[in-house]
């Protein structure tokens, strides 16, 4: 039996398609564990002018804990008492949405990216009522393991 050409695309196509599916999507791999971890946060024309400050997470590789234990970490930010939601794990990344409640509320998008023991993430806001869009930048490296009291809350 002879092929077309056409025929031959077309399989060419089916197998490309099937080679571009990930072969294997689930939760992200987090390590369990204390974690140091420098925060930015980027504002608009003000490249330069901000500070970093350091703060210390405990996160756990248990998938039913909302998003590990990754929080919002700027101070005075609206954002650290609003729900997660539309949370989407895959392989080395985790992204979400924090959403406050009421008219002209914050919002915020939220993705990271796991390596063995570190991570990096971005936390792109919007404050309530205002035309300005600031990123919360965090960059974290492993310490060692959780203190009981610091074990984030499922």
């Amino acid at each position: 039996m002879m092929m077309t050409h056409r025929s031959l695309c077309r399989g060419a196509v089916v197998i490309a398609a099937l080679c571009a599916v990930p072969a294997s999507a689930g939760p992200a791999h987090v390590e369990s564990g204390s974690y140091e971890v420098e925060v930015t946060l980027e504002l608009p024309h003000l490249e330069g002018m901000t500070q970093k400050k350091t703060a210390s997470l405990c996160l756990t590789a248990d998938p039913a804990a909302n998003t590990h234990g990754i929080m919002v970490l700027s101070d005075n930010n609206p954002l650290s008492r609003c729900p997660f939601v539309n949370r989407y794990e895959e392989g080395d990344q985790i992204s979400f949405d924090i959403v406050c409640e009421g008219k002209n509320s914050a919002n915020a998008k939220a993705h990271y990216v796991f390596r063995q023991d570190r991570f990096q993430g971005r936390i792109t806001m919007q404050m309530g009522g205002k035309n300005m869009t600031m990123t919360e930048v965090q960059t974290g490296r492993r310490t060692g393991s959780c203190e009981p009291s610091k074990a984030p809350t499922l």
